[in-house]
């Protein structure tokens, strides 16, 4: 289990994240909807510490446990700790420009894993196998579509064999053909057991997909639970009034 608590982040004079609590298990799919403005990137980036947060506590349990005590300015050692336990897909592919398809998802094997180039290629190919990609890998950023790059995302930050994916809007920079062969990929990672964050606005995949629904706004969790109940019977106006909104789009 994954154990976060009260976590809190501010630019400025402006709070962003108010204590942020979320109880994360092993293998379980959890969605972050909400407003623009109201924390969800913050709160994601916050997870592998690409955002620092002033405090909160972020506790893995399991075979290598780890507590990252922000109040308490952790070092560098504990923060790439931290970041070596999650994944992230960006929004906009974050790829490296000059490299193929195959050398972005190596990068990692090699510099993190300190894995030998054969080794590094075999596992790299694996994964590009993995995301339908593998008459791709001599191919450069450029030369693939917006879809096709985020999949090599994916398989980029799967490469580590992090304990956490985190996913920031992963489709909302895709045209709406490519959106549903990204969904595909993350459909498949969750009936193989990732455990994954992610922030998105699609309904659709928070129903199919998500084993929880968490609704932000204002820097905190205003509602969570099972998609069911929170889709069909929320029990917050924020809540409601904000599936309105996205349902009317």
């Amino acid at each position: 289990m994954i154990k976060i608590r009260d976590i809190r982040k501010t630019f400025g004079n402006n709070a962003i994240l108010r204590g942020i609590d979320l109880d994360v298990e092993k293998g379980q799919v959890v969605v972050i909807l909400g407003p623009s403005g109201s924390g969800k990137t913050t709160f994601l980036r916050c997870l592998n510490a690409l955002e620092t947060p002033e405090a909160g506590v972020i506790q893995f349990d399991g075979a290598s446990p780890l507590t990252v005590d922000f109040a308490k300015h952790p070092d560098k050692k504990t923060i790439l700790a931290l970041r070596r336990k999650s994944g992230m897909v960006f929004q906009q592919y974050n790829l490296f420009p000059h490299k193929t398809a195959l050398e972005n998802i190596m990068e990692g094997l090699l510099v993190v894993q300190q894995k030998k180039p054969q080794q590094a290629k075999e596992a790299a190919l694996a994964l590009l196998n993995k995301v339908g990609l593998s008459d791709k890998a001599d191919l450069y950023p450029h030369q693939l579509s917006g879809g096709q790059q985020q999949r090599v995302g994916i398989a980029r930050a799967l490469a580590l064999a992090p304990d956490l994916m985190l996913f920031d809007e992963p489709t909302s920079a895709l045209d709406p053909e490519l959106v549903q062969e990204v969904l595909n990929i993350m459909k498949e990672l969750a009936a193989d057991g990732w455990t994954m964050v992610v922030v998105t606005h699609e309904i659709k995949f928070a129903m199919e997909v998500a084993d929880k629904v968490v609704v932000m706004d204002g820097g905190v969790i205003v509602e969570q639970g099972p998609p069911e109940q929170l889709f069909r019977q929320p029990q917050h106006e924020r809540t409601r009034s904000f599936l309105q909104q996205i349902r009317s789009v």
